[in-house]
């Protein structure tokens, strides 16, 4: 392999020209994890655009101000103290703190206090009550600006319209769910319900798990352990069926729209038509790789047309919903990686291309909006893969226009004109800083400048460099070196991988991507080391697609170019590598403990993938296909088939009531071990989930931590 030292960005110390007495203080493991109040970068609360003037507000100590953008001249709308002489006034109790506020007008907000929702007039001091939900109130969808909510009780939606409830859906059968998430949250959409345009009409999910097995979790906390059951549809097997139903809240009726096809299709991309007449959905194959935009008729349910299809030999992935103009209601925004890269296309309401709007070997990572006339904003990599930066596109002339400066990762509050950018960012100088900029980049001001939290912290230096792929393909890593680094000594490192889609650790953001966590590490005198292997997000569609029907085959030959570049430094021990990750990055820890045991030590692998015939439908089959289209790919990714080439220290940790990674996965390779006479550690976490939150994180933070120190 040909090492490319091409740095793409290199930071010097993080702390460089601090004084000498400043860099004395060192990252504790508490530091690492709850990164106390002193640590967070800059905030600016309840910080937002005001209706449709080139004004904004935000929060301080408990008060609201207000900002003129041009001029910049800051007037107090509202403190803890009026607010509170206001709710006197209209008979509400006070409160400790300002609740978040959402501004429709210089004078006029809407909140919500628990389950209420409140409109409020500065002008004339009064407070409205708008809406009241039940206690037992889930998965909650208000729409602002009628003030009316859906929301579900069990499996069923429910409908409040000035406090008043009604039920819509009367499912008695568990089985069926209506108004909430589909699909696993695979497909860009975290909402069950869907508000029209003025919200006289409510769409919504309801799906059929019936056919869906029932995976046992176990809940200890009662006497006798009893058994909480999750739908759990495992790749290969039957399937959730899911339709959508438009409920008129005039009418009182529902009707489902005429989706036909395989009854386990996927129902994507839902997005209303700006008048509230049409419905579109994207209706996925379950092999996903054929896609129909189809238009439906809201008021009968009757299928109108299909506007385009999509295909790919692998698989095709909607992830955004149809981004209508509302200058122009007859045309709408559609992603699609049909090119090779995530990009945007102008289609008129018939189903016709006008134009595709952006082009080029990069990807638009989050469409912004319209602003002012014929003109849009959105995010992008254009810079570089590192980076994410703001762009304003005029739809008539084409003229891109770069609105944010410098390097980094950069997102977006946008005036209503367009006229005017709050852009919040970071790089690997910066931890977090606000600026308003121009409609042309310009800057205007620094609305909260940079706290430099670990100014006064001995960090290692941190770099991030690019190497090459067999096939050339280039792979962003990033580099953590000891914060004592001594260049006569020798060092053990750590790789800390996630490897699987949608992710991305290496970025020009604060430290590089990497959490204090991995500086903490550092900091105890081990080299830390990151590579976003082909597989992983931000790189196009053949980057990501590369590990189609082989997880984990090309994503460890891509770690190992990282770990043999690490091998040529003359510092790393090269007898003391060790590896980290969580998720995806569990099941690639595990691959390279089995793998490549001459070269991994120690490994720490939480809640991993261990065989993808145990993981759900809508990912797995992604990326894996079926066990029955593809035993070959499942058998060359099952660690179960690799358990008798453990050599090294491997920890593999689970949360007991991990519904995403369900808990038989590390039970199985446990069993594996034993069975070919392997020793290994093993610790579970009682009555957590994916991930372990809030107070025993830390507990988690030591036992890494620990591991590595005693066996690294």
């Amino acid at each position: 392999m040909k090492k490319n030292l091409n740095f793409v960005l290199i930071t010097a110390l993080i702390l460089q020209g601090l004084t000498l007495f400043a860099q004395q203080k060192r990252l504790t493991l508490e530091d690492a994890t709850w990164m106390n109040r002193a640590l967070f970068p800059a905030s600016v609360p309840q910080l937002q655009w005001i209706g449709d003037r080139d004004e904004y507000a935000y929060a301080k100590e408990n008060a609201i101000y207000k900002v003129t953008a041009k001029k910049g001249t800051e007037t107090l709308l509202l403190d803890l103290d009026m607010l509170n002489a206001d709710f006197h006034r209209n008979g509400l109790d006070s409160v400790k703190r300002l609740p978040r506020l959402n501004f429709s007008e210089r004078d006029k907000c809407s909140f919500s206090l628990g389950s209420k929702y409140y409109d409020y007039d500065l002008s004339t001091n009064k407070i409205t009550l708008v809406n009241s939900l039940p206690d037992t109130a889930k998965n909650i969808d208000y729409h602002r600006e009628s003030g009316k909510a859906a929301y579900t009780v069990k499996n069923n939606l429910f409908l409040a319209v000035d406090g008043k409830q009604t039920q819509i859906t009367f499912d008695e059968d568990p089985d069926f769910v209506n108004g909430q998430t589909v699909s696993r949250v695979e497909f860009g959409i975290t909402t069950g319900t869907f508000w029209s345009p003025g919200g006289s009409k409510l769409a919504f999910y309801r799906k059929d798990e019936s056919q869906v097995t029932d995976y046992p979790l176990v809940n200890i906390d009662a006497r006798v352990a009893e058994v909480e059951n999750t739908k759990y549809p495992m790749a290969g097997m039957a399937s959730e069926q899911v339709s959508l139903g438009v409920y008129d809240l005039q009418s009182g009726k529902t009707v489902f729209m005429q989706t036909d096809g395989p009854r386990d299709q996927y129902l994507t991309a839902v997005t209303w038509g700006p008048q509230g007449k049409y419905i579109y959905i994207a209706l996925l194959n379950r092999d996903q790789n054929h896609l129909k935009i189809n238009k439906y008729d809201a008021e009968t349910g009757a299928f109108v047309k299909t506007l385009f299809e999509e295909t790919d030999p692998k698989y095709v992935e909607p992830e955004h919903p149809l981004y209508f103009n509302p200058e122009k209601p007859d045309e709408f925004i559609w992603f699609s990686e049909r090119d090779g890269y995530d990009h945007l296309y102008l289609y008129n309401s018939g189903g016709e291309l006008i134009k595709q709007l952006t082009s080029g070997e990069w990807v638009v990572t989050e469409f912004l909006g319209y602003y002012g006339k014929d003109k849009i904003f959105f995010r992008s990599t254009k810079e570089s893969p590192l980076q994410q930066n703001v762009y304003s596109l005029g739809l008539g002339d084409g003229k891109l226009t770069r609105i944010t400066p410098g390097h980094g990762t950069h997102s977006a509050l946008i005036s209503k004109s367009g006229k005017f950018i709050i852009d919040i960012f970071s790089n690997t100088e910066t931890s977090r800083q606000y600026n308003l900029l121009s409609d042309k980049g310009r800057l205007l001001r620094v609305i909260e400048a940079d706290k430099k939290p670990l100014q006064d912290y001995k960090l290692g230096e941190m770099l991030l460099f690019d190497l090459r792929a067999p096939d050339g393909t280039t792979l962003y890593s990033r580099l953590i070196y000891p914060a004592d680094f001594d260049k006569t000594k020798k060092y053990p490192v750590i790789v800390y991988v996630y490897g699987g889609p949608h992710a991305q650790l290496v970025t020009d953001s604060w430290l590089g991507g990497a959490g204090l966590f991995l500086n903490y590490l550092a900091s105890e005198g081990f080299f830390v080391f990151t590579l976003d292997n082909r597989g992983s997000a931000n790189r196009g569609r053949d980057f990501e697609q590369a590990i189609f029907r082989h997880c984990g085959s090309i994503e460890v030959e891509d770690q190992m170019v990282g770990v043999n570049y690490l091998k040529t430094l003359p510092y790393i021990d090269s007898t003391r590598i060790g590896v980290d990750g969580w998720s995806y990055g569990g099941f690639m820890t595990t691959s390279l403990m089995l793998k490549q045991p001459e070269t991994f030590k120690v490994g720490v692998a939480g809640g991993p993938v261990i065989d993808w015939k145990y993981y759900e439908v809508m990912y797995g089959e992604r990326y894996m296909d079926t066990p029955e289209t593809n035993p070959e790919g499942y058998g060359e990714s099952s660690l179960l088939n690799y358990a008798d080439k453990l050599s090294g220290k491997l920890l593999l940790i689970h949360g007991t009531m991990d519904p995403t990674v369900v808990w038989q996965h590390s039970l199985l390779f446990l069993q594996k071990a034993i069975s070919n006479g392997k020793q290994m550690d093993y610790f579970v976490y009682p009555g957590h989930g994916h991930g372990v939150r809030g107070k025993d994180r830390l507990h988690l933070n030591t036992k890494i931590a620990d591991y590595f120190k005693t066996n690294l």
